[in-house]
């Protein structure tokens, strides 16, 4: 019987945010699944929309043997800490060395964007420490997040890194069932097939990276088409624009039956990606001007009109707590309006102690040190409490079970707000739902999401709207104080090439060179 160690490893990683991915982070798993080793990775790892999950179902209808090692994600914040790293690193790879011979290969399900205290490329560091283990021969299959910061050395150490084609990202599961059909490749022709990698010339801001709009639905279309037998895998990772380092930005890499075949492919698609550079841009509110212009749309729509808190979205970075779009909600006097999820421990635990129905004071949010955020202190009418725990039926999270701690539905004015104990992505109706919040009925929802909320929201939505208020992900990638990314790449479409102000620390050292 075929037998392939599996494991996976997620973070997205923007250094500029203000908290670190600890490993407690890990083990709670944020919106990801909570932390599972050994033979646990198998028993969560299934009908949920994770990479992972569509592997370990494609390979039971093969009939291969897994070995599973570990499986964790964190919600995407600054660095993970190297104590993290190293421990769910060292468990991963053990786990591979344990199991073999006979071991006839590897799958990891990886983001593609992690960064560490002490590496840069946090996902090339784990691909050498496995190809290390399992030798040069042994084939090596990752899937990658659609924001993935591809790197050379993720290309060196991987038989076939495969990215996922939709933002919102509800094609995981497809692109781990698309790693486990590459493999098959794999092991059916005991050949490799040859690379090719190009790095685009330009950020892209992830507003303007979802699939359901053009360009870059239509981009995909064309990569789809592109894909043959002499090309089985073609991928374009438009990237995490957060993480500062050299090899942040967009990538595309081909796999082919030769080395023309690969290359001609990577070409094709990233004349075309090249092409839109004047696409990738669009219309961004400010907070007051979002919530006027909703607040005149609601008048006539029969459907809410839905804003995106995008400077803090907490599947970028973002802490869940800032307060600027709460605040224009209130100083408008917006009605039927409701935002969440806003990450406040300290104040889930003074409206549980207070009850609902009561009246209490508060500095909601504000407290991730956000230039131009600050706790809101106004009095809240307690609507409804609840311990958190529920399931994530919608498109993205896939029937994930959800656990945001002790958390409430609190009201000012006409303003409902989702206040957690945890913080994930508002990226599903029942988010609104299980603090007894019906997201249909609502005028305005403003969520603290860029782009994976639009999977469950879209079919409800009149309108969407883009609104920046302070935040840890800026829509303007050009905004961000950028200091090691690699000279030359333009910091935004048809903005200015990076020049480094100085000669550049060396980056972090690591084992991939």
């Amino acid at each position: 019987m075929t037998r392939i160690a599996i494991g996976g490893f997620l973070h997205e990683t923007n250094t500029f945010a203000p908290t670190k991915a600890t490993y407690e982070a890990f083990v709670h798993g944020g919106g990801w699944p909570a932390m599972a080793r050994g033979p646990d990775v198998l028993k969560v790892m299934r009908h949920i929309n994770v990479g992972l999950a569509g592997f370990v179902e494609a390979a039971d209808a093969n009939g291969w043997e897994l070995v599973p090692t570990i499986s964790c994600g964190a919600s995407p914040s600054a660095y993970v800490t190297e104590d993290a790293f190293e421990r769910i690193v060292n468990v991963m790879v053990d786990g591979i060395r344990s199991a073999g011979p006979p071991l006839d290969a590897v799958y990891l399900d990886l983001h593609g964007a992690m960064v560490t205290e002490h590496f840069d490329d946090g996902e090339g560091e784990i691909l050498a420490r496995v190809r290390n283990v399992i030798g040069k021969d042994l084939p090596l299959v990752v899937s990658l997040d659609l924001h993935a910061n591809v790197t050379p050395a993720m290309i060196e150490h991987a038989d076939a890194l495969i990215a996922y084609r939709t933002y919102p990202h509800v094609d995981m599961a497809d692109t781990g069932r698309a790693a486990a059909r590459h493999l098959l490749l794999l092991l059916q022709s005991k050949q490799k097939f040859a690379k090719a990698f190009r790095q685009l010339p330009f950020l892209i801001p992830i507003s303007w990276q979802c699939t359901n709009d053009q360009p870059t639905k239509g981009i995909y279309q064309k990569l789809a088409a592109l894909e043959s037998e002499a090309v089985p895998t073609l991928s374009f990772a438009p990237g995490f624009p957060a993480a500062d380092f050299r090899d942040c930005g967009p990538s595309v890499f081909a796999y082919g039956r030769t080395q023309a075949d690969a290359d001609a492919a990577a070409d094709a698609i990233t004349n075309i990606i090249v092409g839109h550079e004047n696409d990738f841009d669009g219309r961004i509110y400010s907070p007051d001007d979002g919530v006027r212009h909703a607040m005149e749309l609601a008048k006539t729509a029969r459907k809410p009109i839905i804003i995106a808190d995008t400077q803090d979205n907490p599947g970028a970075g973002g802490d869940s707590d800032t307060t600027g779009m709460l605040r224009a909600l209130v100083r408008n006097k917006a009605t039927k309006a409701a935002i969440g999820v806003i990450y406040d421990p300290e104040a889930a635990r003074a409206v549980h102690a207070a009850g609902v129905g009561a009246t209490v004071t508060l500095a909601l949010g504000g407290k991730s040190g956000i230039p131009g955020d600050a706790p809101y202190e106004e009095r809240f009418f307690v609507e409804k409490l609840s311990d958190g725990q529920f399931i994530a039926p919608g498109p993205y999270y896939g029937g994930r079970d959800m656990d945001m701690g002790p958390s409430a539905a609190l009201r000012i004015g006409d303003v409902r707000v989702v206040v957690s104990s945890h913080k994930a992505q508002l990226a599903d109706q029942s988010m609104y739902r299980y603090v007894g919040i019906e997201p249909t009925e609502q005028s305005i929802l403003v969520n603290k999401s860029s782009v994976h909320f639009r999977a469950d929201f879209e079919p409800i939505a009149e309108r969407l709207l883009i609104c920046a208020a302070p935040g840890a992900m800026p829509a303007d990638t050009a905004a961000l104080p950028w200091q090691r990314l690699r000279p030359g790449i333009r910091i935004k479409p048809n903005g200015a090439p990076f020049t480094p102000a100085t000669k550049s620390a060396s980056p972090s050292s690591s084992a991939i060179g």
